[in-house]
C-alpha cells in the first residue's frame, strides 16, 4: 500500500527504440507524484533487449532478474527494433 514505507525502489529498464524517452517521461511523472504524496523513490537502471545485446553481448545483463526482485517495482520502456530483428534469440 502506498505510504507504508519511507522509500520505494524502482528498476528502470528503458531499453530500445522509444523506451528511453518513455521511461524518462514516466520517471518525471513518478517523481512529481511522489513529491505530492511525500514519498521517496530511488531508481536503479538495468539493461534488457537490444541495448543489452550491444553493451553486454546478451539480451539481458547478468543478475538482472535478482536485481529486479529486490525492487518494489519494475518499469519496462520498450524492447526491440529493426536493428535486432535478425539477432539469434
Amino acid at each position: 500500500m502506498i505510504g507504508e514505507k519511507d522509500l520505494y525502489r524502482v528498476m528502470l529498464l528503458a531499453d530500445d527504440g522509444i523506451g528511453p524517452e518513455v521511461t524518462a517521461a514516466a520517471r518525471r511523472v513518478l517523481d512529481e507524484t511522489a513529491s505530492r504524496f511525500g514519498l521517496r523513490v530511488d531508481y536503479e537502471e538495468g539493461l534488457l533487449g537490444g541495448c543489452a545485446i550491444d553493451e553486454a553481448g546478451a539480451p539481458m545483463e547478468e543478475g538482472l532478474v535478482d536485481r529486479c526482485l529486490t525492487c518494489d517495482a519494475v518499469f519496462l520502456g520498450a524492447v526491440g527494433g529493426p536493428r535486432w530483428e535478425t539477432t539469434d534469440p
